[in-house]
């Protein structure tokens, strides 16, 4: 594990590990890195540094942080993160469940979790995904598993529209993510991944807040999507192994 992920570098850079976990695992909070291609991490970067990659939320934490590391992170910084992200094998880690009701949830650290054991709330067409143990996750346990509820009939919805590509209203996935989803070239994977992330990242491309070399090529595949076809595709590409 290089430094740059381990420990970071002071002042400005933070250790890779403690947002994005010490294998690159994630959270529904951020980005899963683990197996990404090396050349689309160090694209982000870029990205990131640039301006080119942003949020429809400017003030969101989590970005914020990203625009800032990538300013001060050197080029070394940059290439031994994401060779060593790029060579951890991914793993399966969300359960998708799909739902009418789910725990009613509070945000605590960019992240759902339950306000007890008992209440319950409408899903009301949202994607609620939560630390199956709040407390390990917190630890930054890399074994940590998310349950990731979402609305009836998604899943299928979204296998349909991500197959098709529904009728010309955008083009199947497959054809640049490849087969099940899992990247093709420098074109990253996004099987298996959080489903949160992947909605906010299609509504970023959509709004022009993501309008890096991946990002601008996928303003038109959705253009015509709507935020019900987002959580569909998301739920659909989350349960697929990584």
């Amino acid at each position: 594990m290089p430094q740059v992920v381990s420990h970071g570098r002071k002042p400005d850079v933070y250790a890779c590990g403690f947002c994005h976990r010490a294998d690159g695992a994630g959270g529904p909070e951020n980005a899963s890195l683990a197996g990404l291609p090396e050349g689309y991490i160090t694209q982000q970067m870029a990205d990131f540094k640039s301006g080119a990659r942003r949020s429809s939320l400017p003030e969101r934490l989590p970005s914020k942080l990203m625009t800032a590391i990538a300013k001060a992170a050197t080029g070394e910084d940059v290439a031994n993160s994401a060779a060593y992200f790029s060579s951890v094998k991914p793993r399966k880690l969300i359960t998708v469940i799909e739902s009418s009701e789910v725990p009613k949830t509070y945000i605590a650290g960019w992240f759902f979790t339950p306000v007890n054991e008992q209440e319950k709330e409408p899903i009301a067409g949202r994607i609620i995904e939560m630390p199956k143990d709040v407390e390990q996750f917190e630890s930054r346990d890399t074994h940590s598993e998310f349950i990731a509820y979402v609305p009836v009939g998604s899943i299928a919805k979204g296998e349909a529209l991500a197959i098709t590509g529904g009728d010309g209203k955008t083009i199947p996935c497959g054809k640049c993510h490849g087969q099940d989803l899992r990247g093709l070239g420098v074109v990253p994977s996004i099987s298996g991944r959080s489903p949160s992330y992947l909605v906010r990242q299609l509504y970023d491309m959509q709004h022009g807040a993501r309008a890096g070399m991946g990002g601008g090529l996928m303003t038109g595949v959705v253009a015509k999507l709507s935020e019900e076809d987002f959580v569909s595709l998301a739920a659909y590409a989350a349960t697929l192994k990584p």
